[in-house]
C-alpha cells in the first residue's frame, strides 16, 4: 500500500468521515507540546537577549570601550544561530529516520540544561576569559538545541491536525512564542528595575534558574506523545532506507529549501524589536527607562498570542501567501516607524507603534512560518528540510542586533540605516514566499510531492 493510500481515509479533504475523537485530542496535545517547547526556547531567547543587551559586557567581558562590550555580548547572542544549522542537520536526521517524538524530548532536555547553566556561571571578575568562553560554549549548545525544536514541533503537530486547519493548529507552535515572551519580560522587569550593583552581583541569574520549571512541565507533556500515523507510513519505505535526509532533500527539494532561507529573513524583526532596539532605546542617546521598553514588549506579545493562531486561520481560508506578504511588507513599515517613535520619547507613541509591529504586523507571518515551511516538504525530508532551511536563514537574523549596532547612523536619523536593513529583509522574505506553491489546500500526504 502506498504512503498516499495509507493516509488517505484520514487526510483527503473530500473525505465524508470527520477525524476521530482519539485523533482531534492527539492533535491538541501536540499543539500544547509545541505550546509549551516553543515557550521555552523564546523565554531563553529573550531573557539572553535582554541580558546581553543590558549587562552581559560588563559581567562577562574585559572592561575598556562600553560600545566594544555591548557588540561583543550582543554577537554571543548570535553566535547561537551558528550552531542553529548544524543542530537542523542532525536533530533534523533522527527526525526523520528514529521518530518526531524523541527528538523533541532530546532537544526540550538540552536547551533546558544550558540555560541552567548559565545561569551558573562565574563572571569575568571570577575567572578572567574563561568566562565569556564558557558563555559561548552555552549559547552554541542552545543553538543546536533550537535547530530542531521549531522543526519537530511543527512537524508533529502538523501531521497531527485536521485538514483545512493546519495552519491554526501549529500556529500554537508560535503562540508560545509569544506567551514566552511575555513571561520572560514579566520575570525580566523587576530583575531589571533592581539596583545597578545587584543586578550585575546575582539578579541577572534569577530568569535562567526558573527555566527549569517550564522544562520539567513540558517534559511531563511530551513524554506522553505518540508517533504520527504520517511518519509511520513513509519511515520503512525501501526506496529511501539506505538514504540520508539531506542527500534526499538537497536532490529533490532544493528549490523549496532556498525558499525557506529566503522566507526566514522575517526572523530578523524580532531579534531586532527584542534586542536591538533595547540596547539602542536604553543608550545614552535617547536614555529610555528598561522597565519602559520591557512592558512594551509584554504589551505586543500579549496581543500576539491572540493574533497568532488568528492569523492562522485567516490563512486556512485565503492561503498562507497573501498573508505572508501582507505580515513581511508591514512589519518593515511599522518597525520604521517604531524606531521613529523611540527617537520622540512619547510614551503613548512607543506603545501603540510597538504593539502594532509585534503584536499584530508581525504576528502574520509569525504565526503561520511552522504550517507554510512545513508543508513545502515532502514527510521523508520534512524535519530535516523545515530544521535546515529556517536555521540557514536564521543566522542573519541572530546577528541582526550587532549588525544594527555596527550600521547605525550619526545624530537623530542614526536609526534610518536599520530600518533600511530590516526592510530589505522583509522585501526579500516576501519575494520568497511568493514563489511557493499554495499549499493550504494540499492533502498532508501529498505536500512537498507536487513538482516546484
Amino acid at each position: 500500500m502506498s504512503a498516499v493510500e495509507h493516509g488517505s481515509a484520514l487526510t483527503d479533504p473530500g473525505s465524508e468521515a470527520p477525524p476521530s475523537a482519539n485523533h482531534t485530542q492527539l492533535a491538541r496535545r501536540a499543539s500544547l507540546a509545541a505550546f509549551l517547547g516553543s515557550l521555552l526556547e523564546y523565554y531563553d531567547f529573550f531573557i539572553y537577549g535582554s541580558a546581553a543587551a543590558l549587562v552581559f559586557g560588563t559581567i562577562f567581558f574585559p572592561q575598556g570601550n562600553p560600545t566594544v562590550a555591548t557588540v561583543l555580548a550582543l554577537a554571543t547572542f548570535g553566535i547561537a544561530y551558528v550552531a542553529r544549522p548544524l543542530g537542523a542537520v542532525v536533530f533534523g536526521h533522527f527526525g526523520d529516520r528514529v521518530g518526531r517524538r524523541g527528538v523533541l524530548l532530546a532537544t526540550l532536555l538540552l536547551m533546558g540544561a544550558s540555560s541552567l547553566a548559565i545561569g551558573l556561571l562565574p563572571t569575568y571578575d571570577s575567572v578572567g576569559v574563561v568566562s565569556p568562553m564558557l558563555l559561548v560554549i552555552c549559547r552554541l549548545l542552545q543553538g543546536l538545541s533550537a535547530g530542531g525544536e521549531a522543526a519537530g514541533a511543527s512537524t508533529l503537530t502538523l501531521e497531527y491536525a485536521p485538514e483545512g486547519r493546519r495552519g491554526f493548529f501549529t500556529s500554537f507552535t508560535m503562540a508560545g512564542f509569544a506567551a514566552g515572551m511575555v513571561l520572560a519580560t514579566l520575570v525580566f522587569i523587576p530583575v531589571a528595575a533592581l539596583p545597578r550593583d545587584s543586578l550585575h552581583a546575582w539578579g541577572w541569574r534569577i530568569p535562567f534558574l526558573l527555566s527549569v520549571f517550564v522544562v520539567a512541565i513540558a517534559y511531563l507533556i511530551r513524554r506522553r506523545l505518540e508517533e504520527t500515523p504520517v511518519f509511520e507510513s513513509v519511515v520503512d519505505e525501501p526506496a529511501e532506507a539506505e538514504v540520508l535526509p539531506v542527500v534526499t532533500l538537497v536532490r529533490e527539494q532544493w528549490r523549496d529549501l532556498l525558499r525557506v532561507i529566503g522566507c526566514s529573513l522575517f526572523a530578523v524583526f524580532q531579534s531586532l524589536f527584542a534586542v536591538f532596539t533595547l540596547s539602542y532605546g536604553t543608550s545614552g542617546d535617547l536614555g529610555l527607562d528598561r522597565a519602559t521598553l520591557l512592558s512594551v514588549s509584554v504589551a505586543a506579545n500579549a496581543v500576539a498570542i491572540f493574533a497568532i493562531p488568528l492569523w492562522a486561520a485567516l490563512s486556512d481560508r485565503i492561503g498562507r501567501r497573501p498573508v505572508w506578504v501582507f505580515g513581511a511588507l508591514t512589519s518593515a513599515a511599522t518597525f520604521a516607524a517604531y524606531l521613529w517613535a523611540l527617537g520622540t520619547g512619547s510614551m503613548v507613541l512607543i506603545f501603540v507603534i510597538g504593539i502594532l509591529h509585534a503584536g499584530v504586523a508581525y504576528s502574520a507571518v509569525n504565526g503561520i512560518w511552522p504550517a507554510f515551511f512545513t508543508e513545502m516538504f515532502d514527510a521523508r525530508v520534512r524535519y530535516t528540510g523545515f530544521a535546515i532551511g529556517t536555521q540557514i536563514g536564521f543566522l542573519i537574523a541572530g546577528f541582526s542586533p550587532s549588525i544594527g549596532v555596527a550600521i547605525m547612523g550619526e545624530g537623530g536619523s542614526s536609526w534610518v540605516p536599520v530600518a533600511v536593513f530590516a526592510a530589505i529583509c522583509g522585501v526579500v522574505s516576501a519575494i520568497a514566499a511568493l514563489t511557493a506553491r499554495e499549499t493550504s489546500r494540499t492533502p498532508v500526504m501529498e505536500l512537498g510531492r507536487v513538482p516546484a
